[in-house]
């Protein structure tokens, strides 16, 4: 079975960028070689700073959506209490 993962990169802007993959780190390198979401394109290098793992795809997409709705002060809670 697959590992799901739910991610956060903070982008050369310093901006956030939450994502879902299968393959974390193919993904990021995705990110960084221009390949990945049109939002980091123009934001590379990012840097992985958090991720959580997921069986169900449902609950990791879920769980994306969840954390894109969060404020920024949010994210950074969330990305702290992990540290």
């Amino acid at each position: 079975m697959k590992t799901n993962y739910v991610y956060i990169v903070e982008c050369s802007d310093h901006t956030y960028y939450t994502g879902w993959t299968t393959n974390l780190e193919r993904r990021i390198k995705a990110h960084n070689e221009g390949n990945g979401a049109k939002y980091t394109k123009v934001r590379r290098p990012v840097k992985l700073i958090y991720f959580e793992e997921y069986v169900c795809k449902k609950q990791a997409l879920k769980r994306e959506y969840a954390i894109k709705q969060l404020t920024r002060k949010q994210k950074e809670l969330l990305i702290n209490k992990n540290l």
